[in-house]
């Protein structure tokens, strides 16, 4: 009796495992459409040229990968940002060194924030040394905003959703 339910519970077994390779693949398909409309750019060529293409996101915005001090970061340009604005969390996993603190006038009111020196601050094919910038323990997140302590050196120019930054 016990072998007539075998091959019965081979087919559960295996129509159970098709179920969760078909949502498995589903979930991967949706977290890749998720992913390309908050950051269009993260498979950002880094040519050599000192030119940068940058296409928007759904919510307007511009984000792309980039380098600070060698280590990978999430930008988000923000021209209104006088420096470039590391969240706490951000500012400990790249082993940034808070400075003097001071306080800052942002969209929420004045906060205290901690000057800090950035070495290297890359976009594509756009790096920059000894950039001015600040940690901000009130930011949530991994995204660092790009400000004009960076984007000041750069040609602007906007076209529709695109964005090209030139050295």
């Amino acid at each position: 009796m016990e072998s007539q339910h075998t091959p019965k519970r081979i087919g559960q077994g295996m129509w159970a495992v098709a179920w969760v390779l078909f949502l498995g693949m589903l979930w991967l398909f949706f977290e890749e459409q998720v992913n390309d409309k908050y950051n269009p750019n993260r498979n950002l060529v880094t040519s050599g040229s000192n030119e940068v293409v940058l296409q928007q996101n759904r919510a307007g915005h511009y984000v792309a990968p980039g380098e600070i001090n060698g280590q990978p970061v999430i930008f988000l340009l923000d021209t209104g940002a006088t420096n470039i604005s590391v969240p706490q969390d951000v500012a400990d996993r790249i082993g940034l060194r808070p400075g003097l603190k001071r306080q800052v006038d942002t969209a929420n009111g004045v906060i205290d924030v901690y000057n800090t020196e950035l070495n290297t601050v890359t976009l594509g094919g756009i790096s920059m040394q000894n950039v001015r910038g600040h940690i901000n323990p009130h930011m949530d997140g991994e995204t660092v905003l790009l400000g004009m302590s960076f984007m000041k050196y750069l040609e602007i120019i906007q076209k529709g959703n695109t964005l090209t930054l030139r050295r």
